[in-house]
């Protein structure tokens, strides 16, 4: 096959070995990551700003604060998944983030006027340092990286807005389905850092510009500009907005084709500028380059479809919300597929493998 390896087959390390190697390796550079951009904890949280103000002794017991304060996971979830494009990640920073607010006396958190607004500014101001130094982590990333993807049922997929937030044009307006949706993450990696903390809280979570500013340090004014910015990318490269059922129904014939290892039927279906893009992080096999056009699109996954383990079962399944495919092996998810697709044609089609990246797949 060109480009190497079928993305399929077996991983390059036990899978258990994997995971936890995997997981440490991660939270150490996360760390990493967090601290060499000069952010300690006292400095998150006393550069609240306006947010942080007194009002004295708490409201209800300590269980009550307690649900107060837990209950803005599911948020920070949201949007840490959507400026960081990665659930592990995102996992991580609001960990960190909760790991500073109880590290905090009553006292001290007694003084937060609104615990929400102070978890969502330390929240994103951690993230703001990871994606500072994500670009340079990720060069030495083994092949191409792409966004974790979210199986159907994943609870912080979607919700956690702010109605009646900041105002911004109907027809630039991301919605929080849209702002999940794979191919979405992937224009969001074009953005800077900046550009992109200040679409998402702004655009997608309807934070006013004056938060936006306390937490990546500019003025209201550059944050809009940084906003405006980010638009531009997203009108430039917008993922297509074919409807669910019709990518659904073009996602269904690509899969019969492929099955039915026919060549002429995939090639029908793909745009003929379409691009497959792998990422196995190396850690399991598949192809390290780019496949692109079309025709050898479909030459490619043929050759999939010939080298398919028998004990391995082609599905369909939501992917960030659109339809998509997952290789199921043995009862394991091994890789899952994403799809953008333009007029009844697939125009990208992004495969991940790396299975730190599909710990949150199940066949159930």
């Amino acid at each position: 096959m060109s480009g190497g390896a079928a993305p399929y087959g077996a991983s390059t390390a036990p899978a258990t070995d994997r995971r936890v190697v995997g997981r440490e390796a991660r939270r150490l550079t996360f760390r990493a990551a967090v601290l060499s951009n000069g952010v300690s904890a006292a400095a998150s949280e006393g550069a609240a700003g306006t947010m942080t103000t007194r009002s004295g002794t708490r409201q209800g017991g300590p269980d009550e604060g307690l649900d107060t304060v837990m209950s803005e996971r599911r948020q920070l979830i949201n949007i840490a998944y959507r400026l960081l494009g990665s659930v592990a990640e995102a996992e991580d920073a609001v960990q960190e983030t909760y790991a500073r607010w109880y590290a905090m006396s009553p006292a001290e958190q007694d003084a937060i006027e609104s615990p929400g607004a102070w978890l969502t500014t330390v929240t994103s101001r951690i993230c703001l340092n990871v994606l500072g130094s994500a670009r340079a982590r990720r060069e030495t990333y083994v092949g191409a990286w792409i966004p974790e993807p979210l199986p159907g049922h994943a609870e912080w997929s979607l919700g956690g807005g702010r109605p009646g937030g900041a105002s911004v044009d109907p027809a630039d307006r991301v919605t929080l389905d849209e702002s999940v949706n794979l191919a979405f993450l992937v224009v969001l990696e074009s953005m800077t850092p900046a550009e992109r903390v200040a679409f998402i809280l702004h655009d997608v979570f309807c934070h006013s510009f004056a938060e936006v500013a306390e937490i990546v340090g500019r003025t209201p004014a550059a944050c809009r500009q940084l906003a405006s910015s980010a638009r531009r990318r997203i009108r430039t490269s917008r993922p297509s907005a074919t409807p669910a059922a019709q990518r659904a129904g073009v996602v269904r014939d690509f899969k019969q084709a492929w099955e039915a290892k026919d060549i002429d039927a995939l090639v029908a279906l793909l745009d003929p500028g379409a691009t497959a893009i792998a990422d196995g992080g190396g850690l399991a096999a598949t192809f390290l380059h780019p496949i692109e056009g079309g025709e050898q699109i479909a030459h490619a996954w043929v050759e999939i479809a010939r080298r398919k383990p028998e004990n391995m079962a082609f599905l369909e399944d939501s992917v960030n919300g659109q339809p998509g495919l997952v290789a199921v092996q043995d009862g394991v998810t091994v890789t899952v597929f994403a799809f953008d697709v333009a007029d009844d044609r697939i125009t990208h089609i992004w495969v991940v493998r790396n299975p730190e990246k599909l710990r949150h797949w199940t066949t159930g």
